[in-house]
């Protein structure tokens, strides 16, 4: 029976280690997250895996030669304990394939919209709570805070943000 094993990979190598992977006919599993980052004077998204430096993989160890993994181009090590790889509890890899999308990318979290209250995650206005103003096409955020009665719109990205509670 196959199970999922976690496979740390070299750095920035995981499409390698992945397509070098599926060539030996293994079963892998990248989930994938869209970042967005201010680059100059615009902002930019990539995506990058969800979990730095690690993907899973399906393997039978009682017939394949799960040690190939640990030579395969791209791929650092399978992660072991004792001389052997221990497996990854199921409802973990299939609750993270059911949030995922066909590609494996993770959709965002819900979206802002214009009145949505918001905590400041990052910056010198870490915890603070603002009002979303408006959001351009270009995924810039514009709230409103209030300092001493006066109204402060201020433009962050989204990843500075989360709903408030």
């Amino acid at each position: 029976m196959n199970h999922w094993y976690l496979v740390q990979f070299k750095s920035n190598s995981h499409r390698l280690a992945e397509h070098n992977l599926h060539r030996q006919g293994f079963k892998t599993f990248l989930p994938m997250q869209k970042i967005t980052r201010r680059k100059a004077s615009r902002f930019v998204s990539d995506l990058k895996p969800l979990f730095p430096g690690y993907m899973f993989v399906s393997v039978n160890t009682e017939l394949a030669p799960w040690r190939a993994i640990n030579s395969t181009i791209g791929v650092s090590r399978l992660v072991s304990f004792e001389g052997r790889p221990k497996p990854l509890p199921l409802q973990l890899i299939s609750g993270l394939m059911l949030r995922c999308d066909v590609s494996g990318v993770l959709p965002p979290p819900k979206s802002l919209s214009q009145g949505d209250h918001v905590e400041m995650l990052a910056g010198p206005f870490a915890n603070f709570i603002a009002t979303v103003d408006t959001i351009d096409p270009e995924q810039r955020i514009w709230v409103l805070m209030d300092f001493m009665g006066q109204k402060t719109r201020i433009q962050v990205i989204a990843d500075q943000l989360q709903l408030a509670k």
